[in-house]
């Protein structure tokens, strides 16, 4: 069988490049797009290439950056240009083929197999698009060129910024086996820790390994990460035409201060929950699974979740498995800087919802009432104009 002929295409410091294109005498200063201090959502989302000289890392806080670089340059993000630049530099993409698959903002994977008679081979269209984003939009893109997804995505990491990099199947072995296994997609923290304790140190050690070994220590995910490893990747590239399922909703808050005893922690989880809620009845979805996540005072994150008896788009239905995993796995005493619910396992909304032994059908069913009228009216005076109970008269920035 001939190889498939696929391109991965990321965005070179996309949020701080295309603060640059804006103001461009930034381009000679180290720079980093955070999120408001005076909100504490002072996280770096993004830094270019003079702030990432003196060590600065996406996701560490602002005082730890200007720790590393005093005379870092700190610029608030601008998403809904972010998001315009990405929709346009994918349509340049969807020119060449129509099978264009987004992977975040700044990533996409493009199957460039049928359109080699129009634009010529995998390097030649990915140097085309190289010098074409740059031209047209003023930000730079990294490419790698090879037979399937995963190694196209090692081969755009190989070379930044501004480059093109090819893997073919003759050299893969060579090119892609020492590279450390954490270079491998959808090796993160936990499987890295895992596969280091069995002295995997690079991909070539994991491809390697038995698979039979690999199975019983991490089950199915460490034989697909083996598959992996040895170029073993059929999955398809999507049409960028192609509708994408919603596989999670939710809401998350990072509050104005940190919160303290449960009935802080209530009152904040009850003003998510609410949000959450509401955005699976705009998305016409019910979950079946949620998922609480807690950021402490020193960032440290906490996540747990819980199977639903039935699927639900109901805030307090939400709110009770929440608060239940809460009370269970997490010290009130600890301060609190955000939490999440996210609502997976999503449904149609016109699911039937089975009622529990000890839920009352009358109460559902007015639960629901109250909170898509608490929509309508959302809808006609704006987000801010119905809260939560537990928002109402709060100091932490739900109130506001």
């Amino acid at each position: 069988t001939v190889d498939r002929v696929i391109l991965h295409s990321d965005l070179n410091a996309f949020y701080a490049s295309v603060e640059t294109v804006l103001n461009p005498s930034l381009a000679g200063v180290p720079m980093a797009v955070c999120g408001d201090p005076d909100k504490r959502h002072g996280i770096i989302l993004a830094k270019n290439e003079r702030a990432k000289r003196f060590g600065v890392v996406t996701a560490e806080t602002i005082w730890s950056a200007r720790q590393k670089c005093p005379t870092l340059v700190l610029v608030r993000p601008h998403r809904d240009l972010y998001m315009r630049y990405s929709r346009e530099i994918n349509a340049i993409y969807a020119e060449y083929t129509d099978l264009v698959e987004p992977f975040g903002i700044d990533e996409s994977w493009l199957d460039v197999t049928g359109s080699g008679r129009l634009f010529g081979s995998g390097e030649t269209i990915a140097e085309c698009l190289r010098q074409r984003i740059r031209r047209e939009t003023g930000l730079t893109v990294s490419i790698g060129v090879s037979f399937n997804k995963t190694i196209a995505k090692l081969g755009s990491d190989l070379k930044k910024p501004d480059a093109v990099s090819v893997i073919d199947r003759a050299h893969f072995e060579e090119m892609v086996w020492p590279l450390p296994v954490e270079a491998l997609l959808y090796v993160g923290r936990s499987a890295r820790q895992a596969l280091f304790d069995m002295r995997i140190r690079t991909i070539g050690d994991l491809a390697r390994t038995s698979p039979d070994f690999l199975s019983y220590k991490l089950g199915r995910p460490g034989l697909l990460l083996w598959e992996r490893a040895n170029g073993r990747d059929d999955e398809p590239v999507r049409s960028y035409y192609e509708k994408r399922a919603v596989k999670s909703v939710g809401n998350g808050i990072t509050f104005s201060r940190d919160l303290y005893g449960m009935d802080e922690l209530l009152a904040g989880l009850d003003a998510v929950c609410d949000l959450a809620a509401a955005r699976m009845r705009q998305k016409k979805v019910k979950c079946t699974t949620v998922q609480l996540s807690i950021k402490d005072k020193n960032f440290v994150v906490s996540q747990r979740q819980k199977q639903l008896c039935a699927p639900t788009q109901l805030a307090r239905q939400l709110r009770e498995a929440a608060a239940g995993m809460l009370r269970e796995n997490f010290n009130p005493r600890i301060g609190v800087r955000s939490i999440t619910v996210t609502g997976t396992g999503l449904l149609p909304e016109d699911t039937a919802e089975q009622i529990g032994f000890f839920q009352n059908e009358h109460d559902a069913e007015k639960d629901g009432r109250r909170e898509r009228a608490m929509d309508d009216i959302r809808k006609k005076f704006g987000q801010d104009s119905i809260k939560s109970g537990g928002a109402l008269g709060s100091d932490f920035g739900i109130d506001e």
